[in-house]
């Protein structure tokens, strides 16, 4: 789901000339959204890294795992093409919403777990609870489902849900974005790379996928269409003439943030390079799509400017080598 385009509420890519003032304000606030998982859910994976509790602890990725990434992802979405191609358009989405709407409601809640700590009121008691789910009985009982939280967590499902009922009644671009943000952040806080090899692997790969199926295909551009489900921030173009009900769209595909933003190192220098190499990558790709309105694989410009723009700063302070151990 790599993509950047011009999007209309009614799911057709129509020629539209939006003004230079909602341009302008589309897209800065699409690489504002972009950067805020990214920043935020580096400086999580932190604690999340640090983590003593095993529940706690991130998904690493490994070289295996990131060269077959391609693969899986170009078998699923040509899956999701040929099951749009032959079945009803209502009905797969109909079913994809309710599975984003559960994910979504418990990304967005974990999500808002930490900011629900800080502020929530010393003078309320807070009781503990327990989600217990078995199978079989006396010794051969096993555990299915152990979840335990309390009621500040209870409160996030809460908030939670709300969002997640206006987002399945009105489909509406916020409700989107507020999911789109919570599994962006989620993604990039619980998805660690074993090493920089590993990345460099992935992010090559994903270039080749993100290349063939937009420029090669019409398969990425059918699904991206097709497919309605918060898998991508959106931000209107017409949002100054219309306001929140506006419905022309510029749109940013989640991979595009939580891929490049899990190539990052646990030093300043690095971190700073990689944020500072995707705010330009993604400059780049916009830059491109509005001179040439064309949808743009914006992997194919972040991938040589994350990968790059740290090597080269490696390479000036002659830790090319210990960057790859």
């Amino acid at each position: 789901n790599s993509y950047l385009w011009l999007h209309s509420g009614v799911g057709l890519l129509i020629p539209f000339v939006a003004t230079p003032e909602g341009t302008a304000l589309a897209y800065g606030s699409l690489v504002f959204m972009a950067l805020l998982p990214i920043f935020f859910g580096a400086l999580r994976s932190v604690s999340c890294g640090k983590s003593k509790n095993s529940s706690d602890m991130p998904e690493t990725i490994t070289g295996r795992d990131a060269a077959r990434f391609p693969i899986i992802a170009s078998c699923t979405l040509f899956g999701l093409y040929l099951f749009f191609k032959i079945f009803s358009q209502e009905y797969i989405n109909l079913l994809l919403s309710m599975y984003f709407f559960v994910l979504g409601i418990l990304a967005l809640a974990h999500t808002m777990s930490p900011f629900m700590n800080r502020i929530f009121p010393a003078n309320i008691p807070i009781k503990q609870y327990q989600l217990l789910f078995t199978q079989g009985s006396g010794e051969t009982k096993e555990e299915m489902v152990n979840y335990e939280f309390d009621t500040k967590d209870m409160i996030c499902l809460v908030i939670s849900t709300v969002v997640g009922v206006w987002y399945i009644l009105k489909k509406h671009w916020i409700a989107n974005n507020l999911f789109g943000l919570a599994f962006a952040l989620n993604g990039v806080e619980l998805l660690h790379l074993n090493n920089i090899s590993t990345g460099c692997i992935l992010l090559g790969g994903l270039f080749v996928y993100d290349v063939f199926w937009v420029f090669g295909t019409n398969v990425m551009v059918t699904v991206a269409k097709s497919f309605e489900a918060p898998i991508k921030l959106v931000f209107p173009q017409d949002l100054l003439e219309k306001g929140l009900g506006a419905s022309q769209f510029a749109m940013l595909g989640l991979g595009d943030i939580v891929i490049p933003g899990n190539l990052k190192k646990n030093t300043r220098t690095y971190f700073h390079t990689s944020f500072l190499a995707y705010i330009f990558g993604l400059g780049l790709t916009i830059w491109v799509m509005h001179t040439f309105k064309h949808a743009q694989p914006a992997l194919l410009y972040l991938v040589p400017a994350c990968i790059g723009f740290p090597l080269v700063v490696a390479l000036l302070k002659g830790e090319l080598t210990e960057m790859f151990r």
